[in-house]
């Protein structure tokens, strides 16, 4: 578990190398909050913003599931860096999902040659930007919440509703655009370096070329898929931030941990409590990485498939999704508050900062409710219905 990654690979040794620099300041950031900017820097040299971006492109042309994995391992120390990195790709590929493949083509030739980070501000929730036409596009006044990635972001994926008609549409622009404001209001107690606050629009112009604008017959399963990259970002950074905290929670208890008075053994780590309570966690860890890999699988097998996806393929993979994400959040708040029964009292200073494995995931499974997901797989599992395509399944 202390590293799930082929470091043969170049990519991913070099997210283990960047795994390494994170964790040497992660709990001082989880305090201050803000803006990782050397973080940033780091995964920008990297190369690793480009992993997805097919090779004609200008990128690496890897599978869904190796950026998965990295989410993981960033997690493993550093819940917010790993947020950021797996939400990146899913506005990245907006145009590819609801684009032309123009329109494809043209985002992944500049992104890749950019090195763009992407952020968003298309919460489905929020019908508080909207759009008017005007001339050969639209102007954006309004705002959006819970803007993930906006905060560092080159460029945006941006959603709002036709002020008239409430439609919803799509774009993609500059972070930099006149008449945005980052906000960077975000005051929740994990997920502290996400930037996930408030955008403002103040006229703000959207050119109509900015505008994604395939639809063939209205949508298409495919088109619907973004929740999976979104509820798939949100698991791995469950299951890396159980693998990390349970990791951290081991070398405390192997380095500082103090046998207690009535144990009558000399070293914590003799005591058949705690070798019973991390067996236990260790296994509910390993249970969990299992199904989230067979879900990483999955969503591999639905990209493949593009624009040929059925409606069936897509309620089966929804299912295996969502039954994981579910699992890996349970799991996660589960052993992210335990390892302080066994790495004892002197663990649960604000200096030491283990707290942040459990604010991570708590603040992340309230923002994405287990109780309708595990419901969706109850009724396939009862009725073989499958979800309903939404914004969140």
């Amino acid at each position: 578990m202390s590293c799930d990654l082929d470091t043969l690979n170049p990519h991913f040794a070099k997210a283990a190398a960047l795994r390494e620099v994170f964790a040497r300041d992660a709990a001082e950031r989880d305090r201050a909050g803000g803006k990782p900017l050397v973080q940033l820097a780091l995964l920008k040299d990297s190369g690793l913003l480009n992993l997805l971006i097919p090779r004609d492109y200008g990128g690496a042309g890897e599978r869904w599931s190796a950026a998965l994995k990295i989410v993981r391992e960033f997690a493993k120390v550093d819940g917010a860096v790993g947020h950021l990195y797996g939400y990146h790709f899913g506005s990245q590929h907006a145009a590819h999902l609801r684009g032309t493949p123009e329109q494809a083509a043209d985002t992944f030739t500049r992104s890749a040659a950019g090195n763009w980070f992407w952020g968003n501000t298309a919460n489905s929730f929020s019908k508080s930007l909207f759009g008017r036409r005007d001339g050969d596009g639209y102007i954006l006044d309004g705002y959006r919440p819970f803007a993930s990635g906006s905060h560092i972001a080159d460029y945006l994926q941006i959603a709002w509703e036709d002020r008239d008609t409430e439609q919803r549409s799509f774009a993609v622009i500059p972070a930099t655009r006149d008449g945005i404001r980052i906000e960077n209001d975000w005051d929740g107690f994990g997920q502290r370096q996400t930037g996930s606050g408030r955008v403002t629009y103040e006229g703000v112009r959207v050119h109509d070329h900015e505008v994604l604008s395939y639809k063939p017959d209205g949508g298409r399963p495919y088109q619907t898929i973004t929740p999976f990259l979104q509820q798939s970002t949100l698991l791995n950074v469950f299951i890396g931030s159980a693998q990390g905290a349970l990791l951290t929670a081991r070398d405390y208890t192997q380095d500082k941990s103090r046998p207690w008075i009535h144990s009558g053994v000399e070293r914590h780590t003799d005591d058949p409590w705690i070798k019973r309570v991390y067996g236990e966690l260790y296994t509910k860890v390993r249970a969990a990485t299992l199904l989230a890999d067979d879900a990483a699988a999955t969503l591999d097998r639905v990209w493949a498939r593009g624009r040929d996806l059925t409606a069936r393929e897509r309620g089966e993979a929804a299912v295996a999704i969502a039954g994981a994400n579910v699992h890996a959040g349970e799991v996660a708040l589960d052993v992210t508050s335990r390892i302080f029964e066994v790495m004892g009292a002197r663990s649960a200073t604000i200096a030491n900062g283990y707290d942040r494995f459990w604010r991570n995931v708590r603040i992340h499974t309230l923002h994405n409710p287990a109780e309708y997901k595990t419901r969706n797989v109850g009724d396939w599992f009862l009725t073989g219905a499958h979800p309903e395509p939404s914004a969140f399944q």
